[in-house]
């Protein structure tokens, strides 16, 4: 038997310690809402799991209003962004192995100088986005 690519199929980590592997990321919204409707049961207790490659520094801000978000760099290295609640601006530098936490209600964007990879499990009932 062969595993199954993170990058290519998510994981969903639902309720009474659940996890089911989800259909392959298209990265559209169309994947999200279906993502969404599949486990409205979970509501806010149940958490994307996925791992991204990233090119080039994201162009939008990023919130997850009900719960918690972590990153786990996986390769290379990259900065996280956080706004927080006070308006302030706080910077988090992540190389291969490290993580941070993305606290509920907390904007967030990355930027990158080279190709990395992070894992995200994310509890994204809820996100929101804007402009950068």
């Amino acid at each position: 038997m062969i595993g199954t690519d993170l990058s290519s199929c998510p994981i969903h980590l639902g309720l009474q310690a659940s996890a089911q592997a989800e259909p392959p990321y298209t990265g559209t919204a169309d994947w999200y809402e279906a993502y969404g409707k599949r486990h409205e049961a979970d509501g806010y207790e149940g958490r994307l799991m996925s791992l991204h490659a990233f090119a080039e520094s994201w162009p939008v801000w990023e919130m997850h209003p009900h719960g918690s978000e972590v990153v786990l760099c996986t390769g290379g290295r990259f900065v996280i962004h956080q706004e927080l609640s006070d308006g302030s601006l706080r910077t988090i530098e992540l190389e291969a192995g490290q993580y941070a936490i993305n606290d509920a209600g907390i904007w967030h964007t990355f930027d990158l100088e080279a190709p990395a990879t992070a894992l995200f499990v994310t509890a994204g009932w809820g996100t929101q986005h804007r402009p950068r």
